[in-house]
């Protein structure tokens, strides 16, 4: 038979009575209670490396990013989730290609700062740990949308905004330039944060049993239409002037 697992994909199970192994109906399962294990240690690594100073600060960060992104598919495969083993494949890539969107913000158009707080950076402008960091809040707004792109956008805003109102207090990256902003969060940014979390989601159903080739492209498309969704939203939120001229 098939059973609906607590973030929504369908899995197969046998229909036989197992046995019972110590957990009530009001604790978690197990594959979801690891799964927030994993988040809660990233979580706390975290809060320890934003609180050093600095070089030893970005080093940290890099090593919890890493370590984050070694555990979350060594423990989905150890609890039989196949599901989250393939959405952390797919939004590896993503996240690497994230960088460049980032990139473009930082360097191009002047909205974006990562200030140095140690460690590898890229072009002395982005630290190599954001290349790891999109995973933990795109797997979060995928892995609970249960299937559903528009659940998954939703998602997306609200973990998003939660990062962009911390980031600018713990130095990993603050708006620039002239852009409009609400409690210190650049507004543009949300929308594109939006349909990043609807793109990921879609990039992910469509190409999730097709070669690998095509999911590393599909991850690619995904952080193209971000950047092209970040571009936009500047120029209406904060460029165009919304007059009618003759």
């Amino acid at each position: 038979m098939t059973q609906a697992s607590p973030f929504g994909y369908r899995r197969v199970v046998p229909s036989v009575a197992l046995p019972a192994t110590g957990s009530s109906p009001r604790t978690l399962p197990r594959d979801v209670r690891a799964i927030v294990l994993v988040h809660v240690l990233l979580l706390v690594g975290g809060t320890v490396a934003v609180l050093l100073p600095s070089p030893a600060q970005g080093w940290g960060v890099l090593a919890c990013v890493v370590g984050y992104n070694v555990a979350l598919p060594v423990v989905a495969a150890r609890v039989g989730r196949a599901d989250w083993v393939a959405l952390w494949a797919f939004l590896l890539p993503v996240s690497v290609f994230q960088v460049l969107p980032d990139w473009v913000l930082a360097d191009l158009v002047g909205t974006l700062r990562f200030p140095d707080v140690g460690g590898p950076r890229i072009d002395d402008v982005i630290p190599v740990a954001m290349a790891g960091m999109w995973v933990p809040p795109l797997f979060a707004s995928v892995a609970l949308a249960a299937g559903s792109p528009a659940r998954a956008a939703a998602l997306a805003v609200g973990i998003f905004l939660g990062s962009e109102l911390l980031a600018p207090v713990i130095d990993l990256w603050a708006p620039a330039g002239d852009t409009t902003r609400t409690l210190g969060v650049a507004l543009y940014v949300l929308p594109a944060e939006a349909a990043l979390g609807w793109a990921a989601a879609t990039g992910f159903l469509l190409t999730r049993d097709r070669p690998g080739a095509a999911r590393v492209g599909a991850a690619l498309a995904v952080s193209t239409f971000y950047l092209g969704a970040l571009v936009l939203a500047h120029f209406l939120v904060d460029v165009a002037g919304w007059r009618i001229t003759t």
